[in-house]
This record gives structure tokens, sequence and C-alpha cells, in this order.
């Protein structure tokens, strides 16, 4: 059965300004090919990286400790939670701010990761990616949790308004365990084919967010 996987990462490139304030990523060698050659009898030579990043660079995603204390961290999200979700990527329509997502969910979208795309990821790599983008009201956000979704992922850069201290949509859907994925790209790729979703990250203890490889598995009948 022919299989087809579709990237809908961003990558995490050294020196690449991210979210405000927040520092770039930093990759460098720790031990370079050249400088490891000597220890193999110049037979072979390895590369050993070392990076310096915030969780919250490239695509990334939160766990429910990013916003509550004593809730599951990356490295206590269950597998299920974060790959081989069945997937539903949602076109969004704005409000007459331009900004407020509104959704039209529809009714299967129980334990499925529901990808929201606005097309906003087209302005990566520019500072225009950081202006006041496309969010998600506290209504949007608990109409997730009331449809049953598993993950919600957005191809901007917060599904809150960055105008809202309280940032309702993170406490809303993270409250409910409901991981999120932000900075996605690419969802018009997706069109309207079934697919399966993964966003893993590395177990990392204590980690609030860490940056993820997703992408989608379309497999045609």
């Amino acid at each position: 059965m022919p299989r087809r996987l579709i990237d809908l990462s961003h990558a995490v490139e050294s020196g690449v300004p991210g979210y405000p304030g927040l520092p770039a990523p930093r990759i460098e060698p720790h031990i370079s090919h050249a400088a490891s050659r000597p220890q193999y009898g110049a037979l072979a030579e390895f590369e050993i990286s070392r990076i310096f990043l915030v969780g919250n660079s490239g695509t990334y995603l939160d766990s429910p400790y990013h916003r509550f204390r004593d809730a599951a961290d990356i490295a206590d999200l269950p597998l299920e939670s974060v790959a081989g979700l069945d997937g539903r990527c949602i076109p969004a329509r704005f409000g007459s701010d331009g900004r407020e997502v509104q959704l039209d969910l529809p009714a299967d979208v129980k334990g499925a990761a529901v990808l929201i795309r606005t097309g906003w990821d087209e302005r990566w790599g520019t500072l225009r990616y950081w202006e006041p983008g496309p969010f998600l009201t506290e209504r949007a956000a608990e109409r997730l949790v009331d449809a049953g979704v598993g993950l919600v992922g957005v191809d901007f850069w917060n599904v809150d308004s960055t105008d809202d201290p309280a940032r309702p949509a993170h406490t809303v859907l993270l409250r409910a365990g409901i991981p999120i994925v932000e900075h996605l790209t690419g969802l018009a790729g997706l069109g309207d084919v079934p697919f399966r979703f993964f966003a893993v990250p590395a177990p990392v203890r204590g980690a609030a967010s860490l940056p993820v490889r997703a992408f989608a598995e379309i497999v045609a009948g």
C-alpha cells in the first residue's frame, strides 16, 4: 500500500531568532570531524554536536506542565497522545478583526489531532511572522475540549492573543491535558485526505515544551 509522509515542521537553525524575547538556538560542534580523526587513527571521524536552545524553538509541543506546575511534563506524555493520532486539518475563518480564529468543527474529532490552517506560516523567516497574528478565543478552546480532541496544532506563533496575559486558550487546553503544537507549516499540503499525525519530542524529564519533528502520514487506499 503506498505510503506518503508530509513534513509539517520548521527546521531549528543556529542563530535564527525565534519567539520574541527568547534566545536564538545555538548549534555548534562539541567535537568536530577534524578534531576526532586522530582518536581513530585517521581511519574514521565523528561529529558530536552541542545544542543550546529553549524549549520553544522551531516547531514545538507544549505539555500541560508549560502552564500548570503540577501537571504532566514532556516525559510524562504517553506516546499515544503525540503519535499516530487520526488527523483533521481545518481551514480557519476569521472574525471581524482578521485575527480571531473561528472553527467549523466536524463531528468526528474525538481523540483526533486537530490542525488549524491559516496560512500564517508563509511569513516564517520574516519579521512579519511575529506581528500580531491569529489566535484562538477561550470559547474556541472550550469547543475543542468539549469535542474531546486529542491534540491541537496551529500554523501560527501562539494559540493565544499575546495581548491577553491570562492566556485563556493555553489554560483551557492544557488544563484538559491536550498538548499544543505551535509553528506548524505546510498544512495546505494535507488537502482533505485522512492522515495520521505525529509530533514526538524526546522524553526530557522536567521539560515544559520541546521542539518536535511534526509530520503527517497519508496512506492511500
